[in-house]
């Protein structure tokens, strides 16, 4: 399967899955990921040699606490774009979201990793780019503005002003710190500019709570 996808046939019909809490990919988003544990090294050997696509998608129950969590019921499909080997074994990635996905069953596998049958029908707009028409971006930069200056983080607004709306968009929900439900209601949102409305929202949200120290790396 080569990397254009533009129809349900190009998408297939299950996906290994990569089920990781608070971590978001959306599609056109750029995830860059840091793979270490054995069987998620041999999912990432089996895509490459396969359709290059990993399915992310949230638990609904923390890793840390279940040995099978149960998972969301959306994911987003990631074709791996970059690869690269330490020399300590690990892999780095770059996984650019394609399309999300509902997880209709999860399948048996011998694999050490978990696998779902997938239903991307009701998510084909994803895979054309959003359109920039009504695009709040006085709102959006006045609510991160805010958001970025009561924690006391520099931003690159050059960067900021001049970047497309759905990359701005994706890099904001992807890197922003949070919670996982709220990542979920990002992934979730059933078209583009609602996920805006959501993103803003949540930046406002977080503006009138407490001031705490926020990482963006």
């Amino acid at each position: 399967m080569g990397g254009n996808y533009h129809s349900i046939d190009d998408l297939p019909t299950t996906l290994d899955i990569l089920p990781l809490t608070g971590i978001l990919l959306l599609p056109r988003g750029q995830l860059p990921l840091n793979v270490f544990e054995p069987r998620y090294l041999t999912l990432v050997d089996a895509t490459l040699a396969g359709t290059r696509l990993i399915g992310m998608i949230q638990p609904t129950q923390h890793e840390d606490k279940v040995l099978k969590p149960a998972l969301s019921a959306i994911g987003c499909a990631g074709r791996i774009t970059s690869y690269r080997e330490t020399d300590d074994g690990r892999y780095l990635i770059t996984l650019t979201g394609i399309c999300r996905f509902r997880a209709v069953e999860e399948l048996k596998t011998a694999a050490p990793y978990r696998c779902v049958k997938t239903d991307f029908a009701p998510f084909l707009e994803d895979l054309v780019t959003a359109s920039e028409n009504d695009f709040p971006r006085d709102r959006l930069l006045a609510a991160l503005k805010d958001y970025l200056s009561r924690r006391d983080l520099k931003a690159d607004w050059r960067s900021v002003m001049g970047a497309p709306p759905e990359t701005l968009v994706n890099a904001l929900a992807m890197l922003c710190p949070f919670e996982p439900a709220e990542k979920q209601a990002l992934l979730e949102a059933p078209s583009w500019l609602e996920r805006v409305d959501t993103l803003v929202t949540l930046l406002e949200m977080s503006n009138a709570g407490p001031v705490g120290p926020v990482s963006l790396n």
